[in-house]
């Protein structure tokens, strides 16, 4: 494979975009937060975006983009479905920040380690990126980017706060074939937002379904492919049909 068509090239264009953010050179941010509300009384928090050459089964899609390799990789888990807050979503390792952490970086790192069960001593932070509104949460998330120097083994540690973790092939985001909106109707109001479908893949290794990722993650990839110049034309008017799961009242 030609130098140029290496993961390495991907990590080029994360430093940079980091790099760019951190120099106040970012461009418009990410489009798709622009109009969201910001929280009244927000919380802090942050989430890791963590890529690296894929463990498993690369994808069969080979990406536009040049950077994106097949075994290109992103960390993504699972939330259980009995947490009060966004239960049963895909997500990025991340949280709160704690009194105790010094920073953003420090606090995904510690959530990653306790979600996970990486090890972040493998994980280089290439910087962080513009810091966005997840209003339904009253938080404010700062996006840290990962890249895996050392790739350690990640599984789900407390089956109550994750259902799921595992390593999504970028290219398999990318496809058009797995991109579509997902729609919310919610007290009278129709929220539709992008979504991408990941494969499941059970204990053997096996396919088991499709994971929907849909909502602030959904988002944040979206956004991020677009800044990096990753994204495909995909079909828009494409529905991703989106199972909710029932929340007990408080």
């Amino acid at each position: 494979m030609p130098a140029e068509q290496t993961p390495r090239s991907a990590r080029a264009q994360l430093v940079a975009l980091a790099d760019a953010v951190a120099a106040g050179r970012g461009g418009g941010g990410f489009e798709g937060f622009a109009n969201m509300p910001r929280p009244t009384d927000p919380r802090t928090s942050a989430v890791l975006l963590l890529f690296g050459v894929l463990d498993g089964v690369p994808s069969d899609h080979e990406a536009h983009a040049r950077a994106v390799s097949r075994d290109l990789d992103v960390l993504l888990l699972e939330r259980a479905s009995t947490l009060r807050s966004h239960p049963g979503q895909i997500a990025f390792p991340g949280g709160r920040l704690d009194p105790d952490d010094d920073g953003p970086v420090a606090a995904v790192l510690r959530e990653a380690v306790e979600e996970t069960g990486l090890d972040p001593s493998g994980v280089e932070v290439l910087g962080t990126l513009e810091t966005l509104p997840l209003a339904t949460s009253q938080h404010l998330v700062t996006p840290v980017v990962g890249w895996w120097r050392q790739p350690s083994p990640v599984r789900v540690v407390d089956v109550a706060e994750s259902a799921d973790v595992f390593r999504a092939p970028v290219a398999d985001l990318l496809d058009p074939a797995n991109r579509g909106v997902t729609v919310i109707n919610r007290d009278g109001q129709k929220w539709r937002g992008p979504g991408f479908l990941v494969p499941r893949f059970d204990e053997r290794g096996e396919r088991d379904g499709e994971h929907v990722v849909w909502g602030f993650t959904a988002m944040l990839l979206e956004g991020l492919f677009d800044r990096l110049g990753w994204t495909e034309p995909w079909d828009r008017h494409r529905e991703i049909p989106l199972v909710l799961p029932e929340v007990e009242p408080r």
